[in-house]
């Protein structure tokens, strides 16, 4: 329960991270809303991992998935530069995350 949770702050991180393009670009007060939503959750459910995960394993990993997925949506979604040294280093986050994950 505790890596699902920890799954999904990583998602609204990502979310999060969205909104803040999203507000950059728009600036209205729904923009800004989702941005909070989107943190809000994402803290929430990184506390309720953290009740279960060591903090710095449950805050690695929150982190990774929030970076890296957070550059791959640039990349697919605002065409952000896809060159091979960014997706291996990207690759080596997410690696890094999933190595946590296997000793934890």
């Amino acid at each position: 329960m505790a890596w699902g949770s920890l799954i999904i702050a990583g998602i609204f991180e990502m979310f999060g991270v969205l909104m803040i393009n999203k507000l950059h670009r728009d600036k209205n007060w729904q923009s800004f809303l989702l941005l909070l939503i989107g943190f809000g959750a994402s803290f929430l459910f990184l506390a309720h991992a953290m009740k279960t995960l060591p903090m710095g394993t449950a805050y690695a990993i929150w982190t990774g998935i929030g970076a890296s997925g957070g550059a791959i949506l640039g990349m697919i979604l605002y065409n952000e530069p896809k060159d091979w040294k960014r997706i291996v280093f990207i690759g080596m986050v997410l690696g890094a995350a999933i190595s946590l994950k296997l000793i934890s």
